[in-house]
């Protein structure tokens, strides 16, 4: 017996394979469906259920693609009265609704480095619907007692460690470890991956000679930009609990697709009392 909708949403989440949901919300006069059916979109494109085919159903899955990447909700409104000619002898004329929202699986937050400001950062993230995984080369910090809401461990040498690792493009990877020379071995790691996000704790000179580094590499300009520091919203913090605060806000932020440089510089400069630029 064929799964229904909803067990098949639970397994695409299981294997974090992204999905659109379609549902005919509201519908008026003679429609391909009158009830509430529901369609499954893969992202690979396959087709579970039907909302009544034709150029309708063809325009939602053409829409779905787009909606899963955004992860972003949209309502779609047909009238159809205006179909496509050749289909016009198959509907009366009516009017329809389509509700399509991203399925989509909870985004993974890689911590590389399990010092205090990850610690305090998988707590918050926790909350906001991030699994989490933490990195690092010592079983004495990356360890269950001192993160009980992590998901998963990757405990080994940081180059074993990246090995082990696949980052899909709806994860997010934020880079605190103990030295220079480790931040710089997952910061080149993370700008080859396909991450949604990258923050980096550390110095505006740390930065820099980071990058540096990487750009004698071949490094792409252009990608160093992918690369959010200083990381977090400026707020003034402080504390590791104050700085995961502006952190995952940041990551809020990024996750609903949003442009991270003008809303970081309008904090910068709330937080100073200066204008926006004329």
């Amino acid at each position: 017996m064929p799964k229904d909708i909803f067990e098949e949403i639970v397994e695409l989440r299981s294997k974090r394979i992204p999905a659109s949901l379609a549902t005919i919300i509201a519908h008026n006069g003679a429609t391909p469906r009158k009830d509430a059916a529901k369609m499954l979109i893969c992202a690979d494109g396959r087709q579970i259920g039907t909302i009544g085919g034709g150029s309708i159903e063809a325009d939602v899955r053409r829409e779905a693609q787009d909606i899963m990447k955004a992860g972003i909700a949209k309502l779609m409104t047909f009238d159809l009265k205006s179909v496509d000619p050749e289909e016009r002898a198959l509907i009366c004329g009516g009017f329809m609704e389509v509700y399509v929202e991203p399925i989509l699986p909870d985004p993974i937050l890689f911590l590389f480095g399990a010092g205090h400001v990850s610690k305090a950062l998988a707590e918050v993230s926790k909350f906001i619907g991030f699994k989490i995984a933490v990195i690092d080369d010592r079983a004495t910090y990356a360890n269950p007692e001192r993160f009980p809401n992590a998901d998963a461990f990757y405990i080994d040498s940081w180059e074993e460690a990246l090995k082990k690792m696949s980052v899909s493009e709806m994860d997010f990877i934020f880079i605190a470890t103990r030295s220079h020379q480790f931040d710089l071995i997952c910061l080149r790691f993370a700008l080859q991956s396909k991450a949604k996000y990258i923050g980096m704790l550390g110095s505006l000179k740390k930065t820099r000679t980071l990058f540096e580094l990487l750009e004698k590499e071949g490094a792409d300009s252009s990608n160093l930009g992918r690369v959010c520091v200083p990381v977090g919203f400026d707020i003034g913090s402080e504390t590791p609990e104050e700085i995961a605060i502006s952190i995952a806000a940041e990551m809020i932020a990024a996750r609903k697709n949003f442009d991270l440089r003008p809303l970081k510089d309008a904090v910068s400069r709330s937080k100073r009392n200066i204008p926006p630029a004329s």
